[in-house]
């Protein structure tokens, strides 16, 4: 399998893009692998102790299968990655790794590094307003064309409840990043989209700086790095994978 590696600032932390073949398709896998198990929260599997995470380029045609069989997929992507299912947490997208957009920021000893991948030209929406076009039922739903796929990593030790706030200042900048670019709802094209329905994050705890820390809001440093990194690697992944919007260059 080729591989291309991603040079990254935080220590004990490696990442590669992974080309690989899965049932006759040809994907795109990016891997972070960590010297030592790290605490995670996903918006796809919850929280889980794991060595590896990633994000998976799944294109349409074998996008509609796996989703029917998510489970199952889940087992053999790992295992043909020559990863144990058990020590990896990972999500799907239609967007191609090569639209990989990586941001790292720092403030004294706090470092934070955000990897996204961003599709929103056709699926574009806005939560709380639009109404919603798929139904799950016994782990069955159509898959929609794009995605918003944010893996959050950083050097400090964070609680669980610092996790989950940190996914709110993801999905604020995340936010911010649509509406800097100009996204509308796909379905409601006269009103501001917020994302795209099927987006997913990844938070990361670090294992070090002293106590974990409890705050991940907008209000604290560390809070300011996610949401800085997140917005800026976000915007930058739409712009790879959809192109420049109506009247940007």
């Amino acid at each position: 399998m080729k591989e291309k590696k991603l040079n990254l600032e935080l220590k004990e932390v490696e990442a590669k893009v992974v080309y690989h073949n899965y049932e006759g398709f040809d994907l795109n896998t990016l891997i972070v692998a960590f010297g030592e198990k790290r605490r995670i929260l996903s918006t796809w599997d919850g929280p889980r102790t794991v060595k590896f995470v990633g994000n998976n380029y799944n294109p349409g045609k074998l996008s509609q299968h796996t989703m029917r069989n998510y489970e199952e997929f889940q087992k053999k992507l790992p295992l043909a990655l020559g990863i144990p299912p058990e020590e990896i947490s990972f999500m799907s997208t239609g967007v191609d790794m090569d639209n990989l957009a990586v941001c790292e920021t720092s403030y004294q000893e706090f470092k934070v590094c955000c990897l996204a991948t961003a599709g929103a030209r056709n699926n574009a929406l806005r939560t709380g307003v639009d109404v919603a076009n798929y139904v799950e039922r016994n782990g069955n739903f159509e898959v929609a064309p794009g995605t918003i796929n944010v893996i959050l990593l950083t050097n400090a030790a964070l609680t669980g409840g610092a996790m989950a706030r940190a996914i709110v200042t993801v999905t604020e900048a995340k936010t911010v990043a649509l509406q800097d670019l100009g996204y509308m709802s796909s379905s409601t094209p006269e009103i501001q989209a917020t994302g795209t329905g099927t987006d997913n994050v990844i938070v990361v705890s670090g294992n070090g700086l002293g106590e974990p820390l409890r705050i991940t809001s907008g209000h604290t440093k560390i809070g300011e790095l996610i949401g800085f990194s997140t917005k800026t690697a976000v915007a930058e992944a739409l712009k790879k994978h959809d192109g420049p919007r109506d009247g940007q260059v």
